[in-house]
């Protein structure tokens, strides 16, 4: 294998926010497809519905984001042949209407001191089985079941997997947005003093730099030094970086409702010759995943392709996690890059592509990059350099 080292070409920290265009809207006539869409995967999975509480579901399926979660009951009830539901508490009835696709759908209100489940019990087949998002609250399935206790539920991971999973035209300029944005924080992140800082504070740059970039939520900023960068979570701490040090940088977010995820691995100051060889070996394994990405071909083949490299250059007990997650509304969801996982690619799907080399109280090394399946292969919307960068 080459080994490839970059430095910075010059200082870009004063750089301004990349001028991306704001994104296309998302129209009615989009949330009125998406949830026609899950009512019918719903009764082809033979369920007799779909219950949405808050979450990446309902956002995904109408717009509405509720500003706070509560323990009043908000649900989206479809099923195929009638029209979509959404039960909303009165209070948060005209902040429900604003939604994007609030026009595609019929809002039920209900007030304080009146059952909410028995106004969403006659939206409901009686002994029907119910697809539910993953995040419902016990509190409000039980009490629904208790109002019709011949339905039964199953949790929409189980049912409807894929059901977010193939993005439009306008999802994946979002999330090509979301990754160039990423990409222009690593650019920059490069060009900041490394050594003799804490992890938490170059984590507080990442922060602070994906919000320069467009980003209204940040979800993670990873930060791994030296021998706490054989942690793939590691959060960053008190740590003081190194000159020496690997430093394993994973950060991502919400931009424009759609997410981005990125690890880079760098070096502080000149890298040893088996921290290279590690790096290089990293990255040819995150070559192979995605090289693997092609439609009709199982997710777990991603998976296969990218731990053969590493197992081969006999590092494959120290690759402990799957290759990749899925990506949207969310920064993790399915399809999951892992063996076992035998749905087929589809284009449209989006994923992360992260092989990486853990060695226990020594470095650690990890690439990735957000992948979409095209309709013969697979593109990147991360084009950072991967090669092994060299900080200060």
């Amino acid at each position: 294998m080459d080994h490839e080292t970059a430095r910075p070409a010059a200082p870009v920290a004063d750089a301004a926010p990349a001028g991306a265009p704001e994104p296309e809207p998302f129209t009615t006539a989009d949330y009125a497809a998406r949830m026609a869409a899950a009512a019918e995967a719903a009764a082809d999975a033979g369920l007799a519905g779909l219950l949405i509480a808050p979450g990446p579901d309902l956002a995904h399926l109408t717009g509405y984001r509720p500003t706070a979660e509560t323990e009043r009951l908000t649900l989206l009830v479809l099923a195929a042949g009638q029209e979509p539901v959404l039960v909303v508490p009165t209070l948060e009835a005209p902040d429900a209407a604003k939604a994007p696709g609030a026009g595609a759908l019929t809002l039920r209100d209900w007030t304080d001191g009146k059952s909410p489940y028995a106004t969403t019990a006659p939206l409901l087949d009686a002994a029907g089985r119910f697809g539910v998002s993953d995040n419902t609250w016990s509190l409000h399935l039980l009490s629904l079941q208790r109002e019709l206790p011949t339905t039964s539920y199953v949790p929409l991971t189980d049912a409807l997997p894929m059901l977010r999973a193939v993005k439009d035209e306008r999802e994946l300029a979002r999330l090509a947005a979301a990754g160039a944005a990423a990409d222009a924080v690593y650019a920059q992140v490069l060009h900041l003093p490394f050594a003799d800082r804490r992890e938490r504070d170059v984590a507080a740059d990442l922060a602070g730099l994906l919000r320069v970039h467009g980003h209204s939520q940040v979800d993670f900023t990873v930060v791994g030094s030296g021998p706490n960068g054989a942690n793939p979570h590691h959060e960053a701490g008190e740590r003081v970086i190194r000159r020496g040090d690997m430093v394993v940088l994973d950060f991502g977010g919400l931009k424009d409702g759609y997410g981005s995820d990125i690890s880079r691995t760098v070096h502080v100051g000149e890298p040893g010759a088996e921290e290279r060889r590690v790096h290089d070996v990293v990255r040819e394994a995150q070559q192979a995943g995605v090289a693997a990405v092609r439609p009709g071909v199982s997710c777990q083949e991603v998976d296969r392709a990218a731990r053969a490299v590493i197992t081969e250059f006999g590092y494959g007990d120290r690759f402990i996690h799957r290759t990749g997650h899925g990506i949207g509304v969310t920064t993790h969801e399915p399809p999951y890059m892992v063996e076992g996982e035998e749905q087929p690619m589809v284009p449209g799907m989006c994923f992360s592509v992260e092989p990486g080399i853990y060695l226990p109280g020594r470095f650690g090394v990890r690439i990735e990059d957000i992948v979409t399946v095209t309709a013969d292969g697979g593109r990147r919307l991360n084009n950072a350099p991967r090669e092994l960068a060299v900080v200060e």
